[in-house]
């Protein structure tokens, strides 16, 4: 099952790369067809190509945390620190990202009509509700491992004895 569940994540992984891909694929493409047709601004292309790779960056960063975190990671040895390390890294990327696209959605609302800025205002509340979230998030799991930092300590100390012991055994 283990074997399964690690080629279906990895197809997963590769199926999201390929379509961050082809997001920024269509970025290039809106991009070049705003410079050969005089009838799309060309500050509107860049901020839509912009849109594009943003969400292209967020999608290929779920694709790499799936792959290192549910194809190549060992999930015995892992203790609370590098949990709460990788799913910080993991959030941190979509907040940036959810920052940056809402700051392209104001700019192209503002262009168009300020008075329907609500939307990306929205965004931007959202991304900081986020950012708050992660920062709650990371003070309660550092409390936590402060208190059960000796079990996972005695914990990691016992699994590299046996480590050792097995492989003195086969020497």
């Amino acid at each position: 099952m283990i074997h399964l569940t690690r080629i279906v994540f990895g197809g997963t992984s590769l199926l999201l790369v390929l379509l961050a891909l082809g997001l920024i694929g269509v970025s290039l493409l809106e991009l070049k067809d705003a410079f050969t047709d005089s009838a799309r601004t060309s500050g509107d292309a860049i901020l839509d190509a912009l849109g594009y790779v943003i969400v292209a960056i967020a999608v290929f960063d779920v694709a790499k945390y799936l792959f290192e975190e549910e194809v190549t990671g060992d999930h015995e040895k892992r203790s609370a620190a590098e949990a709460r390390r990788s799913l910080t890294k993991f959030l941190s990327t979509i907040v940036i990202a959810l920052f940056l696209e809402g700051l392209v959605v104001v700019f192209k609302t503002a262009r168009a009509d300020v008075s329907l800025l609500g939307y990306p205002t929205a965004l931007v509340l959202v991304s900081v509700l986020v950012l708050v979230g992660l920062g709650v998030y990371q003070r309660l799991s550092a409390i936590v491992e402060v208190q059960v930092g000796d079990d996972d300590d005695a914990a990691e100390a016992e699994r590299e004895a046996e480590e050792a012991a097995e492989a003195a055994a086969n020497t």
